[in-house]
């Protein structure tokens, strides 16, 4: 039998679709549901869960009552006891008291064998709290921001992970990094990170994440470039989603634009016309201009999701009126370089969308430079 800790944060990335930039705190989850919001984590992990299916009968799972794991596990028929009673609406106190139940049952007989948990980076640091090393844990990724080493690259890869280990398959245990940002000032374009500590993480390469790089491209020229080309092959009858981070906000600093950092801005006939724009700003721009919508990302550098990691308001609604061909992702061949093969990821929250979109994609790394990159996992 394996033992299964399973905590659901079920505000988690509550605040991505609406461009809040985050979901810690009541007052942001307030903001969150007053701007339309829809919880998300729910059915995040679900998707990793259903990757468990098959093993329901080697499969014991302790959880937290209500949303934070019950109602789920009920739902898709898994045999689950619940430890802990959270509060309606669950706070972080209760993920923190959920798990601190879970890694010190007296009982060894329901000894975890891991914890999965289903969040961002706040609920990371809540699970961190609690365990400090005592356990495996692996985080199935559902927040706006996932910049720790805990998580897998999706939840579909989350539950692959957990299959392995129920298969007794050798996987790796690895230290990696607990990180988490000031909110405050990450809804101010300003990104200040921090390490909390180290958790010990089940590792397969394909399927968990790297603690994501920082530090400023060094390699201008090959920026410029990359930006003289997109910028001189712009149609004025077109709109430009134009993505987060650095190498987007090089491209909107090259033609004399402000742009938010963390955020998706809209630029049309070489002027801003929408910034920080939300998931429901853009389903109007479609509406309004359908076909003649772009969109501009990058790769997040040590990782490599171009959807899903800080740009939620790029849901499946969204993604699904797009074609291939209507999406330009920008980056450096060095940035490529670093994540050593691994491909790039699209992490939307309708795994059929995430699958229409792998296969091979062009990445453009200079001008008229391109290279032909593997887009989705095999699995």
């Amino acid at each position: 039998m394996f033992t299964l800790g399973f905590i659901i944060n079920p505000f988690a990335g509550i605040g991505g679709k609406v461009g809040l930039k985050g979901s810690d705190g009541e007052a942001i989850r307030t903001e969150a549901f007053a701007r339309g919001a829809k919880p998300q984590a729910v059915q995040r992990a679900k998707i990793a869960l259903e990757a468990l299916m098959p093993y329901k009968e080697q499969l014991l799972i302790l959880t937290a009552s209500g949303d934070m794991g019950e109602n789920l596990l009920e739902d898709m028929g898994f045999r689950f006891k619940v430890v802990y009673q959270s509060h309606e609406p669950s706070t972080s106190d209760d993920t923190i008291k959920a798990a601190t139940i879970m890694v010190g049952l007296e009982d060894k007989s329901d000894a975890i064998d891991v914890l999965l948990f289903a969040g961002g980076d706040g609920t990371a640091r809540n699970i961190y709290e609690a365990v400090d090393g005592t356990v495996p844990v692996l985080g199935i990724p559902a927040g706006v921001k996932i910049h720790s080493g805990v998580y897998a690259v999706t939840p579909h890869a989350a539950g692959l992970v957990i299959e392995k280990m129920i298969n007794k398959e050798l996987v790796s245990l690895l230290e990696t990094s607990v990180m988490d940002i000031d909110e405050d000032a990450f809804r101010k374009g300003v990104v200040r990170a921090k390490q909390y500590g180290e958790m010990q993480v089940p590792a397969e390469h394909r399927y968990v994440q790297a603690t994501k790089s920082g530090g400023r491209e060094l390699e201008e020229l090959v920026l410029q470039d990359i930006a003289d080309f997109i910028t001189d092959n712009m149609d004025d009858d077109n709109y430009y989603l134009i993505g987060s981070g650095s190498t987007c906000a090089f491209l909107m600093e090259s033609m004399g634009l402000e742009n938010t950092l963390l955020g998706l801005d809209c630029v049309h006939a070489g002027k801003v016309i929408a910034s920080d724009m939300t998931e429901s700003d853009i389903l109007r721009l479609l509406s309004e201009h359908g076909g003649k919508v772009k969109l501009v990302i990058t790769v997040i550098g040590g990782q490599g999701h171009i959807v899903g990691r800080g740009n939620q308001q790029l849901s499946a609604k969204v993604l699904s009126q797009l074609e291939k061909d209507d999406i330009y992702i920008i980056a450096t061949k060095t940035k490529l370089k670093e994540l050593e093969g691994k491909p790039l990821i699209v992490d939307s929250d309708d795994p059929a969308l995430n699958q229409r979109l792998s296969g091979v994609m062009k990445v453009i790394t200079g001008y008229e430079d391109f290279i032909l990159y593997p887009v989705g996992l095999n699995n």
